[in-house]
């Protein structure tokens, strides 16, 4: 067993710093970059698709090669975080992302937005592994799923700054300048964290008090996990086949949102902001709630299992009527459904993030994370692939998308019950599940 550094004794009538929460909100603005830095290009798509010539099917593959390399990205991403730490690993993400997003401006072809698209993908494959990471090292397991809910809430903000601001660029100096002024925005990013970031027992500006309450849970082993031995546990499979099966459904949000209201609708760029922005809107009230309401569950004495479990149930049948999306007769109408769907997603993406923590100890949990992210990447990528050639051959009916889009989130939740009828804990130097 690893030794620990010595935990503060806090003094009295020492006051009680919430520096954590300055920390909670670098992870927040992190993310809001990332998600502007991926929308861009879906934001652009019937535009550019005009303009350069693509198929739904080329555009089906241009956003897959993102997918492709979040995927394994993700995986490497972990690692990385286990390895070097969060300070030094989401920096050097943040940088590979943002000149990946630049490079966008370069491209002319299919084969040169699918380069930089598989680039982006490489970078923002870390801000999930290293956010939840940081979560886990700074907050104690009662408020995990409230920060997780925060930080995951700058996925919408990012979908709302997006329709606001890259349409006014675009139509005002041009596409390319979109792609730079909004990769521009993670160096400003880096010159804070670098800056401020410790972990918490090196910070000046955490007090003893604070400290205490972070560390308030059962200390923890910190000697390294392999991915084989974390295979070896039903519990890493519950957590990828969720994201497996729900990941993609909010990668379709993201890259088709703007195609489906523009092909339904004839929602054009310049109008697009407000459909976009009333759905994410949503989506950021469903994150910080759904994160919030686990949390005050197991305040109130219930289990984490039950707790977890009932949230989850919850958004997953809020999610099932997008199924009839397609076939509202009003724009409002689609979008209002839309709009609940995502709130719900990100009511569940706050839960299943913090299920990891739940289920495995700090030591593990990028590496934990790392493959869920890569599961449901790599679901990302074929459901993207099937979207463009379902839309390519049944003339832009969104129909049987949406209809996957709806139930897939009940049956994931059912597949990692049975996987996981109790969530507790994993003992890596015990037999697996036992």
């Amino acid at each position: 067993m690893a030794a620990y550094s010595a935990e503060p004794v806090p003094l009295p009538g020492e006051r009680m710093t919430s520096y954590r929460w300055v920390i909670c909100a670098l992870l927040f603005f992190a993310t809001t970059i990332n998600y502007v830095d991926r929308q861009v290009l879906g934001i652009l798509a019937p535009t550019l698709q005009k303009d350069i010539g693509w198929s739904e099917a080329q555009y089906g593959a241009i956003v897959s090669w993102f997918t492709l390399a979040y995927a394994f990205g993700y995986i490497g991403a972990g690692r990385l975080m286990d390895e070097i730490g969060t300070r030094l690993g989401f920096a050097f993400s943040v940088i590979v992302w943002s000149l990946a997003a630049i490079a966008h401006a370069l491209a002319r072809t299919v084969t040169g937005f699918g380069l930089a698209r598989f680039a982006l993908g490489v970078g923002e494959s870390g801000n999930f592994p290293a956010s939840i990471k940081t979560v886990a090292e700074w907050f104690p397991v009662r408020e995990r799923a409230f920060a997780t809910g925060i930080f995951n809430a700058g996925s919408n903000i990012g979908a709302i700054v997006t329709p606001l601001v890259v349409p006014w660029i675009a139509l005002t100096w041009g596409w390319q300048a979109a792609f730079i002024a909004t990769g521009a925005l993670g160096f400003i990013w880096v010159m804070f964290w670098l800056p401020i970031y410790r972990r918490p027992q090196e910070h000046p500006k955490v007090s003893a008090r604070e400290l205490a309450l972070i560390q308030s849970d059962p200390r923890e082993s910190t000697t390294p996990v392999k991915w084989s031995t974390l295979l070896k546990h039903r519990q890493t499979w519950a957590f990828a086949i969720g994201k497996f099966m729900t990941d993609p459904i909010w990668w379709f949000y993201l890259y088709w949102l703007p195609k489906f209201l523009d092909a339904r609708y004839g929602i054009k760029l310049a109008s697009i902001a407000l459909p976009l922005i009333v759905i994410y809107v949503f989506a950021d009230v469903g994150s910080v709630f759904g994160g919030w309401l686990s949390g005050a569950l197991i305040k109130r004495n219930w289990s984490v299992n039950a707790a977890r479990k009932t949230t989850m149930l919850i958004a997953a049948a809020a999610i099932v009527p997008t199924m009839f999306a397609p076939a509202a007769k009003g724009v409002w109408l689609s979008v209002g459904i839309v709009s609940v769907a995502a709130a719900a997603h990100q009511w569940w993406s706050a839960n299943i993030f913090t299920l990891a923590s739940d289920m495995f100890p700090r030591r593990a949990l990028g590496t934990v994370v790392g493959i869920g992210g890569f599961a449901g990447a790599i679901g990302g990528v074929l459901f993207q692939r099937a979207t463009g050639l379902v839309l390519q051959s049944n003339g832009d009916d969104y129909t049987p998308i949406f209809i996957v889009c709806g139930l897939a989130y009940v049956s994931a939740l059912l597949i990692m019950h049975v996987l996981v009828p109790r969530i507790q804990q994993v003992n890596l130097d015990a037999a697996p599940n036992a």
